[in-house]
């Protein structure tokens, strides 16, 4: 297996974890490789992520009180802030370890080339001083002009966002804390950061009063984060970094080449064969989703390759891309409250008339199951048996 050299680490994920029962440590390890699988499409799978060096040995400190166990999990990485904030993510998806259910709650990423960079920097000060003649006046000057503009960081709101001055009217929405410190270094002062991948309640709300430029990295997390902001916030234009670029490393150049290169928010989902989620729910109430090829054949496929069993369902959008993997109990909960158009259920287990009933309420279309033990007079659903 492949190990990261401490070197190399750039995130280190920390999560807490319970279950209803007494685990190990394998059980633990054995539930976040294999219920993430498929989660994120096969560039992203942790078992190669972990064998490339990408994702390093995931540590498990474990005790069981009163017959529960309870721990943390730490995880390194070696992938870029999207892909590690994706990954993370990815963990509180996790609904059971071993033979009991489970919640797995993400207490922090760390940067941990941040910590290395405030020991260089107080260390460089102290070195600077043991030096005869020191650097130029103007080295130093320009040194303290940038420290002075970064220390203008502010905090806004109860989810104590990262910011500059955001009092005028149009408004830059990054990443998070990195960005929000390049671009005040940098003279962009009218930014703020969403600290992670979820939208924060204050950028919602701040998007309905100010005109919002979203400005993501330039990978597949950036996109990802972006589709995920233009469905729950008034966006006017996104702006992207260069190709495989983060915001936070991009020089003072290559920010305002992007930064005007920002485009309309139907423009940019356009470019990326993408909806807003309020489209695809008028095309939904519109008309019938359609699928292409042999739908049935692509579904029991699907099943032997990710879910047969497991006893739990897998949520499919009309792409037939996989929207999220629950338990036996979570089916209906995560159906209702999917942000995305459930277009097919795959369970792994006896449908009843209660599960049918539900899918042709939703709007779902193809039901796939390993058996039937009921039925529904008039239901339009297509029930395939797997």
């Amino acid at each position: 297996m492949a190990k990261i050299s401490p070197v190399s680490i750039k995130y280190m994920i920390y999560a807490s974890f319970k279950s209803a029962g007494p685990l190990e440590k394998p059980d633990v390890i054995g539930a976040i490789f294999g219920q993430t699988e498929g989660l994120l499409g096969s560039d992203m799978e942790m078992r190669e992520l972990q064998k490339e060096g990408k994702i390093g040995r995931i540590e498990v400190d474990l005790e069981i009180v009163d017959g529960k166990s309870i721990g943390e999990i730490q995880v390194p990485t070696a992938l870029d802030k999207s892909a590690t904030t994706l990954i993370a993510a990815a963990l509180e998806t996790i609904d059971r370890i071993g033979p009991t259910e489970a919640e797995i709650k993400i207490l922090k990423i760390e940067d941990v080339r941040g910590n290395k960079r405030e020991f260089i920097l107080e260390r460089a000060k102290k070195l600077m001083e043991m030096v005869d003649g020191g650097d130029s006046f103007r080295e130093m000057s320009e040194s303290l002009k940038v420290e002075s503009r970064t220390e203008k960081i502010q905090e806004y709101g109860d989810s104590r966002l990262p910011c500059g001055d955001i009092s005028g009217n149009e408004l830059i929405v990054v990443e998070g804390r990195a960005d929000v410190i390049n671009l005040l270094r940098n003279r962009v002062n009218n930014v703020i950061g969403m600290d992670g991948t979820k939208l924060p309640p204050e950028i919602a709300k701040l998007s309905k009063e100010k005109e919002i430029t979203l400005f993501v990295d330039g990978d597949r997390g950036g996109k990802l984060i972006a589709n995920n902001v233009i469905e729950h916030a008034t966006v006017k234009f996104v702006a992207v970094a260069p190709e495989g670029k983060e915001v936070e490393e991009l020089t003072g150049k290559e920010i305002l080449q992007a930064l005007r290169k920002a485009v309309p928010v139907s423009e940019y989902l356009r470019g990326n064969g993408g909806s807003s989620y309020r489209e695809r729910e008028s095309k939904a109430e519109g008309a019938e989703i359609k699928f292409s090829g042999d739908v049935k054949s692509k579904l029991r496929e699907i099943y032997s390759e990710k879910l047969e069993g497991t006893k739990g369902a897998l949520l499919l959008d009309e792409n037939l891309d996989i929207i999220r993997k629950v338990g036996k109990a979570d089916v209906a909960g995560a159906i209702k409250s999917s942000r995305t158009k459930v277009a097919a259920l795959i369970f792994d287990g006896t449908a009843t008339s209660t599960m049918i009933r539900l899918c042709d309420e939703q709007g779902i279309q193809y039901f796939a199951a390993t058996n039937f033990g009921g039925s529904v007079d008039g239901a339009k659903v297509d029930l395939v048996s797997l």
